[in-house]
């Protein structure tokens, strides 16, 4: 709560949003690459998510929800996700923004690309056309009998790209994610193809406190980039195991992890 963290109360009708002070509390004390969900294509479970790839503009919609008229994401014209579309005033009812918010399973949407803040070199262009980048402290536990908040000893990276880069999902990816496919592995890209950048998390002391930071390598004050790109900071493909029918288990290649040995960032 002392951080800002919240949560927004749900109340359809209101004007303005209102924000309810909430702690969070890791569930786990002592955790580790085995401590997960056997549901979700992430292994983690401690964590900071960011799901993006769910807007993409549109320039005209019907009242269905269906692009009719192609945004600047798709110049070759509307295609199969640009679904989920309506038009929303921005600060009056002569500035309005029309996008989709289905899947954008090509990865051409503008969260794809450089709209990152800290993907300019100069520092005063960046912060003039990009927004101030997510920015949070490591979570902290307490150990039983314990009062004293401890830090947790190592970080991983990870996103679920092959998960989502499959031929079942994505119309310009064909990641073989499955052990018994032809060639596993073949495909699984990070970028997605079709993005231009894919953001990534650096570090950096702000107030006297380590924080993390979500976007591009150039933000100011940066201390650590972890290779200053997605396909270094995530790693390679992760092996993970799901319980099947009959008492068995399925190996899939659902994500890119990296698991570094020691904690950049206390609290």
């Amino acid at each position: 709560i002392a951080n800002g963290f919240g949560h927004p109360l749900y109340r359809p009708t209101a004007t303005t949003c209102t924000d309810q002070p909430y702690a969070f509390h890791p569930m786990y004390a002592t955790s580790s690459e085995a401590t997960r969900v056997l549901w979700a294509a992430h292994t983690y479970n401690v964590a900071y998510s960011d799901e993006i790839g769910h807007f993409e503009y549109c320039a005209a919609a019907n009242t269905s929800g269906v692009c009719t008229t192609a945004g600047v994401t798709d110049p070759s014209g509307v295609d199969g996700d640009d679904a989920g579309c309506f038009t929303l005033p921005i600060s009056t009812t002569t500035h309005l923004l029309t996008g989709c918010t289905s899947t954008d399973n090509d990865f051409d949407g503008p969260e794809y690309q450089k709209n990152w803040p800290g993907t300019l070199a100069d520092p005063q262009d960046d912060t003039e056309v990009h927004a101030q980048p997510v920015t949070f402290t490591s979570p902290l536990f307490q150990a039983a009998g314990d009062s004293r908040l401890r830090n947790f000893q190592r970080v991983a990276f990870e996103t679920d790209l092959p998960r989502i880069e499959g031929a079942d999902v994505s119309t310009n990816n064909d990641c073989q994610r499955h052990l018994t496919d032809p060639h596993p592995g073949a495909g699984c890209v990070n970028p997605p193809k079709g993005a231009s950048f894919y953001p990534i998390f650096t570090t950096a002391q702000v107030g006297g406190m380590c924080v993390w930071r979500e976007g591009g390598a150039l933000l100011p004050g940066t201390l650590r980039t972890f290779g200053g790109t997605s396909t270094q900071e995530y790693g390679p493909l992760d092996h993970v195991v799901y319980p099947s029918v009959g008492n068995t288990t399925i190996t899939l290649l659902e994500d890119f992890h990296n698991t570094l040995s020691y904690n950049p960032c206390p609290a």
